[in-house]
């Protein structure tokens, strides 16, 4: 790994974690590296405080706030985003579109679900193309009011995001007791 592969994963990593720290409702920040496992060039793990069978509308907010951490780190330290971030915007996608389509939680989709079913008329299509189209309008708001989010938080706290980076890029590694001490600091 080349010094500017572990800068960037160190902010990436960072961000994530930062984020998780300052909303109400994400699990405390377990344990992260940077040491790449796999195809994953570093981690955030998180840990709940208790175990739930439910999230919340306002949970999987924040969960899509902290899954866009990485790439805001990025563009903020950086200048520029990586492909380090493809995972995290799967995850955050699915994430949102299920809340759309799944869950009915958002206003200007409603209640209904879509993409549930195998079709109407045995077209295999559930939906319209104005329904498809305010979906995927709808998708594209809420990753952008997640992201606008999760940029206030890193540039109101960047202090503590480079701290964090710059102890990532050192040792590599830190556990939930050094990162809170971190935090405090």
């Amino acid at each position: 790994r080349t010094v500017r592969d572990q800068r960037i994963t160190a902010y990436h990593e960072a961000g994530h974690a930062v984020t998780m720290h300052y909303l109400e409702t994400a699990d405390p920040v377990h344990h992260i590296t940077i040491i790449p496992r796999g195809r994953s060039l570093g981690t955030t793990w998180s840990q709940p405080v208790q175990e739930s069978s439910h999230l919340t509308r306002n949970e999987m907010l924040d969960e899509l706030v902290t899954l866009l951490g990485g790439r805001v780190a990025e563009a903020l330290v950086i200048g520029d985003i990586s492909t380090g971030a493809s995972n995290d915007l799967d995850r955050a996608t699915s994430l949102a579109k299920s809340m759309i389509t799944r869950y009915g939680m958002d206003e200007t989709i409603g209640l209904a679900t879509y993409g549930t079913n195998t079709g109407f008329y045995g077209t295999g299509k559930e939906y319209s193309e104005t329904t498809a189209t305010a979906i995927d309008e709808a998708v594209k708001a809420q990753l952008k009011t997640a992201y606008d989010r999760c940029e206030a938080i890193l540039t109101e706290h960047r202090d503590q995001l480079d701290r964090l980076a710059e102890y990532l890029l050192e040792h590599e590694k830190i556990d939930a007791e050094g990162f809170n001490k971190l935090m405090e600091a």
